[in-house]
């Protein structure tokens, strides 16, 4: 036994260390006179002396529960038969199932690498400057260094990787993570050691197949000291931070090369990335053996989670059970508000991993682990609280809490099953009903520019004009080719040769005189007109007399005064109840306009494999999930189009607008939605 830190009652505690399976119990101040008089041999001979020899008073009771916490633990040694038989029974039922061994270890386990402890005897006496204080203040002197040299040549700094890809940046990227977990965990180990802790193994543990290192300090809580254990536990961090520093102050030295870029990695992105998941309390890392720590609270996930359960037993059910453990109210609130805090996390990085683990495995293989692990972390915890409220209904009575309790599933049951929606949200676009992109019909100089961004225009007026020179000189060239078959074909009848050609002369002419023709449309198109009365929106930058444009080049946009028309997109569920010239409304993202009434216009049957709208496409920001390919925005999901039209009559928006439709379909429930949302994705994702 060892001495321990104070609990939150203010009672001493005292730390029990099991060598064999070097396992550590935290005993209170009744356990510990109990087990300081064990050689007595007798539970009312010790009764008496607990009572007699301190200020605790003590029942046989007391006794026995300490009593069935070592046998439980197996802490006691087995002197008989049925003692022997008692702990192989125990043995054989802890003992799982093949199935079960394989979950087990498929999402958890440990594979012990080196014992350490040689190495680091060797080790400490040479990095005893790491435990100086003095070091640590001239390291953050380093630091202060180091960033004002960064600072002078940031942008520098923050693109020096961005020259490296492909396979060099994966080996950069390889190595400086590896680095850096062999440098947390050997500072873990020396820290332990430096304090007097043994370190019996070092290795890699894989959580759901992905290899984390680990270091075995559970020595540390022979420690009385807090300050120490809490060195120990983020000697790792520690250790990272370091590595920073040094390598934030090489790289201002280094030339460019792969050598400066692991140290651009371990100076910035490799530290941050440990940190964000080291320092979460959430999970069972380092920075939840800190908070327990400084908490003073070991095992302190268990023990919230314990706190939150009551708690949410005497809301829902009103149970009137004890409080597990006593705890001050704030403390108490703390714990319990960390409780559920720590199992939406949970909730979120669970659901997380399921579907990756899903995603990098063959169908058959991925959906059978994404049902593993939905079962084993999200659904066995809730079922399992679900089955001890049933067990206990028998306690169960009408009162406040249950009377609420109620009342709302009643209302949530209601909300769920009801089929009380009819409104479908759907993503949208309204724009000018009249609208026509110019775009330049080939390459050319900008000649003339006689409009500007904003301005009214009429129908056929002149708005720019384009200068081709390759296109003028293949005019000449084929005028000159026209005019000199034109020739030919007058002095035909004439001349022995030319009435050789025959017809072909004629059909020379025609095809000349055709290819003059098209170049003359092709030049007038130079001249760019507007197609009818509105307004100048979206010129481009391009359009300066003198600039030179490509082919197929947008120039500007001309949108016409009045009325709106509009795009809206549905999925496959919500097209069932849409009937053309029902009302929908349209409301802009910005929120800068009214909503705009509008009527259902044709509605496609056939589903969309392109997207011809990149304001709501995914790949730039929309609500549609898309990716961008080859032939354009490839659609990632089952999408049908609605025509809006006869919107209310307003001044047309001079630019489309992205926003939601709000179309009227049938009615259908929550429950039903979730359920043809889930038998569709499962039918897509088994090739059904």
């Amino acid at each position: 036994m060892h001495a321990g830190s104070l609990q939150a009652d203010g009672s001493p505690s005292w730390v029990l260390h099991d060598p064999c399976a070097n396992r550590f119990y935290q005993l209170g101040w009744a356990s510990f006179e109990v087990l300081s008089r064990w050689s007595l041999g007798s539970v009312d001979v010790i009764v008496a002396a607990v009572n007699a020899e301190t200020s605790l008073q003590l029942v046989p009771d007391d006794v026995e529960a300490v009593i069935n916490f070592l046998s439980r633990h197996q802490l006691l040694m087995a002197v008989s038969a049925e003692q022997s038989h008692w702990l192989w029974q125990m043995h054989e039922a802890n003992r799982p199932s093949r199935a079960m061994w394989l979950l087990k270890n498929y999402l958890f386990f440990r594979v012990p690498l080196v014992r350490p402890e040689t190495l680091l005897n060797r080790l400490l006496p040479w990095c005893g400057w790491l435990f100086q204080t003095r070091f640590w203040w001239a390291m953050a002197g380093v630091l202060i260094f180091a960033l004002a040299m960064v600072s002078r040549r940031w942008d520098e700094f923050t693109h020096t990787f961005s020259a490296y890809g492909g396979v060099s940046a994966a080996i950069g990227i390889g190595l400086s993570l590896s680095l850096a977990k062999v440098l947390h965990e050997m500072g873990h180990a020396l820290t332990a050691r430096h304090f007097g802790c043994r370190v019996p193994a070092m290795g890699v543990a894989f959580l759901v197949m992905v290899p984390v290192l680990y270091t075995d300090t559970n020595d540390a809580w022979k420690l009385p000291s807090r300050r120490q254990r809490l060195l120990i536990g983020g000697a790792g961090m520690l250790a990272e931070l370091l590595l920073a520093i040094i390598a934030t102050l090489l790289w201002c030295f280094l030339s460019d090369g792969p050598l400066r870029a692991g140290a651009f990695l371990l100076a910035s992105t490799t530290w941050l990335a440990t940190l964000a998941v080291n320092a979460s309390p959430f999970m069972r890392f380092d920075g939840y053996f800190l908070l327990s720590d400084y908490l003073g609270l070991p095992n302190l996930h268990s023990r919230a989670f314990a706190l939150a359960r009551w708690q949410l037993r005497r809301w829902v059910l009103g149970l009137d059970d004890p409080e597990p453990e006593y705890f001050p109210q704030d403390r108490r609130r703390g714990l319990i508000l960390f409780a559920w805090a720590t199992w939406l996390y949970r909730l979120v990085l669970f659901l997380s991993i399921a579907f990756l683990v899903y995603h990098l495995f063959f169908k058959a293989l991925g959906l059978l682990l994404l049902a593993v692990e939905l079962g084993w972390f999200i659904i066995r915890p809730i079922v399992g609280e679900l089955l001890i409220w049933w067990r206990r209904r028998t306690e169960l009575h009408w009162q406040q809490a249950t009377r609420r309790s109620a009342a709302l599933f009643g209302m949530l049951l209601l909300l769920v099953v009801l089929p009380w929606q009819s409104d479908v949200s759907s993503p949208a676009i309204l724009g000018a009903s009249q609208s026509q992109g110019l775009y330049a019909p080939a390459a050319a100089e900008v000649d003339k520019v006689w409009v500007r961004e904003g301005q009214a225009v009429k129908a056929g007026q002149l708005l720019a004009h384009l200068r081709s020179p390759v296109l003028a000189a293949q005019l000449d060239l084929a005028e000159v080719r026209e005019r000199a078959v034109a020739w030919q074909v007058s002095q035909q009848p004439f001349d022995t040769e030319l009435q050789q050609q025959g017809p072909a002369l004629q059909k020379q002419w025609q095809v000349a005189q055709e290819q003059v023709k098209s170049l003359r449309q092709q030049m007038a198109r130079l001249a760019l007109v507007a197609p009818f009365a509105g307004r100048v929106v979206d010129s481009s930058e391009a359009l300066q007399v003198g600039t030179m444009i490509a082919e197929g080049e947008r120039l500007l946009d001309v949108v016409g005064p009045h009325g709106v028309k509009g795009e809206a997109f549905v999925d496959e569920a919500a097209l069932a109840g849409l009937r053309q010239g029902q009302v929908a409304k349209f409301v802009a993202d910005g929120g800068e306009h009214w909503a705009v009434s509008c009527r259902l216009g044709p509605i496609d049957r056939l589903n969309l494999t392109v997207l011809d709208q990149p304001l709501l496409a995914s790949s730039y920001g929309g609500p549609i999930p898309t990716e961008l390919r080859e032939h354009g925005l490839a659609l990632l999901s089952t999408t049908f189009r609605v025509r809006l039209e006869h919107c209310d009559g307003q001044a047309a928006p001079l630019r489309e607008m992205a926003g939601v439709a709000r179309l009227q379909g049938e009615r259908h429930s929550v429950l039903g939605r979730m359920i043809r949302y889930l038998l569709a994705a499962v039918q897509r994702e088994a090739g059904l």
